[in-house]
């Protein structure tokens, strides 16, 4: 239940998507009176075992049987819902094949989670796991830092005792005038028992340091090997189109917690040093020891943390391809950053990150000057941005091959990576720093960034740990469709912020297996005319001509026509909906319509809009001006209903080029060029009556069985032609 009330939130935009999960599947009403008890139960089992599914749909008869029950006692059956009816639809539908619902209701709730998940990644917020483990690590680096602080105030209540007792022996003879001529042993035995009380407040002090250095290695642990490869994967995912949070805020904040700690436990234990080097009564034979092993542990600490601490803020980036990074052209700028995560301001300047570009393939930076890290961030971090580099290639023009390994890949399969190294040195402490970007690829053409993109995707889809496999492609691992899927996905919703449902991925994975357990291989995605290469093309289209309408859901795009057909038959007469090209590898989009005439059923399409002629008009315009020539020069836009059912105007209205606004009591008006105007013929048989609209559509050719008598045809086109040279359509004010 808690799943569908946060889904009830959403805005009417993602309500949408949650409404198209279960469109012809399930009633959304059942999902909804139904929602404790179908989240209840475990449907991903059930999809796969039919005893499971038997045993998940007779517990919904049985909570159906309860609240009906509760609905008679309380005597609401007029205002409830119809139970009865959902108890009907379940049993005439479902009783005899229950895993059926079980493999609806399990991918249905999956779609639920991803539009969440999207949600909460949009909003920059962690799952309650997450955020618990977070507040669990907060609350250990505020400890550590509270544990410190005591122990300061220790040491210098021990100084305040060890000046007080050096004191008293300096000057006895002074104190024993001064009590009555107190023997010269009294003040003896009261200078030992002193002694003897700051010896042990050293040792307890030494323990409490001690403590603290565990707790600081425990935090260490969790940061070096476990939070950092978390960011350093999510950051991976991030850069194929994954929403991940790639804020490095909390790990600055405990990198610079911890860094701090274990810098002041070392001044402390010099403090303790040289206390009991200038108080010579105090007994140190039994603390050197302690002492040794505590500055030793602070050293390698504060060496493991700091050597972690570089990592590559901002992985690889041409400006000109925003969304995809990892992808550098030669002799054309990139940017990268790289920030130091232990802030502290005694570590500000004294770094210097180094480029370094690896050998393989001869290529090199153009320049590679050093950068100093520097506070010069609104959030106050220790960063460095590389902003005008570029790679060079330096072989000789004329050379052919290479003999360096793995030669026989081809230049969009061959790994990189680039270095930044640092020479860390502060108060005695030295150690190199080193940080490294993800694998990338460097290309020559713009033509080869799409198999750029694909070895991209798949290497950090596959390898998510260190050290890089930069000769991943000689020996290319599978994908399984479900690593596939989703990375497909990302790449709608990095282009245009909506992801993928389980109809529109179910198109895609015929495109690639037959049986979803199948592994995919780095060939069949890849090469040549390959499925990547037509879903490139799409993904181009629609950033630059369909981002408002795929975020909005009103393109269902991957459907093909058989499956085209049976959702529109039984729909009204002018339903459409809008699919890409299967034919067109560049990204073309075309529609579908239904009519129903004379008993019979017939779905219509028309060539598809291309990105050229998207450029010259938006679809929303082609949709709305579309128009069918029927006899007697009549025209009519058989497009009316926007799949399911949306009128046209209220799903497109808001994208029309011509709204009739009015500019000083005048209606706002546009020549539209003769070149755009064009006419489908009415395909056999006739649909509907026809709506009179003005005859103005884009170029849609139709194949037609019409009778037309040519010589009429000719006259009816000049006629029109020379009256649209005359004519103007309202637009709106710029």
């Amino acid at each position: 239940m808690a799943q569908w009330q946060e889904l009830l939130r959403l805005d009417s935009a993602l309500q949408s998507r949650v409404s198209q999960l279960y469109e012809c599947r399930f009633p959304r009403e059942v999902r909804h009176w139904l929602c404790t008890a179908i989240e209840s139960q475990d449907w991903d089992s059930a999809a796969v075992d039919r005893n499971k599914a038997m045993a998940c749909f007779r517990e919904l008869l049985v909570y159906l049987e309860e609240q009906w029950n509760r609905s008679v006692q309380e005597k609401n059956i007029l205002q409830g819902p119809d139970l009865p009816g959902m108890r009907d639809y379940l049993l005439k539908h479902f009783e005899a094949e229950p895993i059926s619902l079980a493999i609806i209701l399990s991918e249905c709730l999956k779609e639920e989670k991803k539009i969440l998940a999207s949600v909460f990644e949009a909003q920059g917020c962690v799952s309650p796991a997450v955020d618990q483990k977070w507040r669990q690590l907060d609350n250990k680096v505020n400890e550590l830092k509270h544990r410190t602080l005591e122990t300061k105030k220790e040491i210098k209540s021990l100084e305040v005792l060890n000046e007080k007792l050096d004191f008293i022996q300096d000057s006895w003879q002074f104190q024993v005038e001064q009590h009555n001529g107190q023997s010269r042993a009294a003040v003896e035995k009261e200078c030992c028992k002193q002694a003897s009380f700051i010896t042990e407040t050293n040792q307890i002090v030494l323990q409490q340091i001690e403590n603290i250095l565990k707790l600081a290695e425990e935090i260490v642990v969790t940061l070096t090997d476990v939070e950092l490869p978390e960011w350093k994967c999510r950051q991976q995912m991030a850069c194929i189109g994954a929403p991940a949070d790639t804020c490095l805020d909390n790990l600055q904040k405990w990198f610079t917690a911890v860094a701090e700690v274990l810098l002041r436990v070392r001044e402390q234990l010099h403090k303790l040093q040289e206390q009991s080097k200038q108080y010579n009564s105090i007994d140190v034979s039994n603390l050197s020891g302690p002492m040794a092993e505590n500055e030793k542990s602070a050293v390698s600490l504060l060496t493991k943390l700091l050597a972690n601490a570089l990592v590559v803020e901002k992985q690889p980036i041409m400006s000109s391809l925003p969304q995809r990074p990892l992808i550098l052209k030669t002799k054309v700028q990139f940017t990268v950053t790289v920030r130091f995560l232990a802030n502290l301001p005694e570590f500000k300047c004294p770094i210097k990150a180094k480029p370094v570009f690896d050998k393989f393939r001869g290529f090199d930076f153009s320049r590679a000057d050093c950068k100093v890290l520097d506070v010069d961030t609104p959030g106050g971090g220790l960063v460095a941005e590389f902003g005008h580099m570029s790679i060079k290639d330096k072989r000789h023009p004329k050379s052919k091959g290479t003999s360096e390994p793995f030669s026989r890949l081809g230049v969009t399969e061959e790994l990189h990576i680039i270095k930044f190294v640092a020479d860390f040195q502060h108060a005695g402490l030295r150690c190199n720093i080193e940080a490294s970007s993800l694998p990338l690829v460097v290309v020559s053409s713009t033509n080869q960034i799409p198999s750029a993109w694909a070895s991209v995707m798949w290497y950090n889809m596959l390898c998510t740990s260190e050290p890089r496999n930069l000769s991943l492609f000689a020996n290319p691992p599978p994908l399984t469709w479900k690593q596939l899927s989703q990375v497909l996905s990302w790449q709608f919703l990095s282009v245009g912020q909506r992801e993928l449902d389980e109809h529109q991925l179910s198109m895609l994975r015929e495109k690639f297996v037959d049986n979803p357990d199948d592994p995919i291989h780095w060939n069949k995605f890849s090469k040549n005319e390959s499925a990547w290469i037509w879903i490139d093309g799409i993904l181009d289209l629609i950033k630059k001509h369909l981002v408002d309408l795929w975020r909005e859901g009103f393109i269902m795009g991957f459907v093909n026509r058989k499956r085209t057909r049976a959702l529109l038959q039984e729909k009204k007469t002018g339903t459409f909906l809008l699919r890409f090209s299967e034919s067109n590898n560049d990204g073309a989009i075309t529609f579908s319509w239904v009519e129903h005439s004379n008993g019979e059923t017939h779905v219509h399409a028309v060539d598809p809009c291309t990105k050229q002629e998207l450029s010259v008009m938006s679809l929303p315009d082609i949709i709305n001006h579309y128009s069918l020539r029927a006899k007697k020069n009549m025209t009519m836009n058989p497009l009316l209903y926007l799949y399911p059912d949306i009128d046209k105007d209220v799903a497109f209205g808001p994208y029309y080029k011509s709204s009739g606004k009015v500019k000083d009591g005048y209606v706002v008006r546009r020549l539209m060029p003769v070149t755009l105007m064009s006419v489908s013929f009415l395909p056999s048989p006739p649909p509907s009556p026809p709506r009179e609209i003005p005859p103005m559509d884009m170029d849609m050719n139709m194949d037609t069985d019409m009778d037309i008598n040519p010589d009429q045809l000719i006259q009816d086109l000049f006629t029109e032609l020379t009256y649209l040279q005359n004519a103007t359509i309202s637009e709106p004010m710029d």
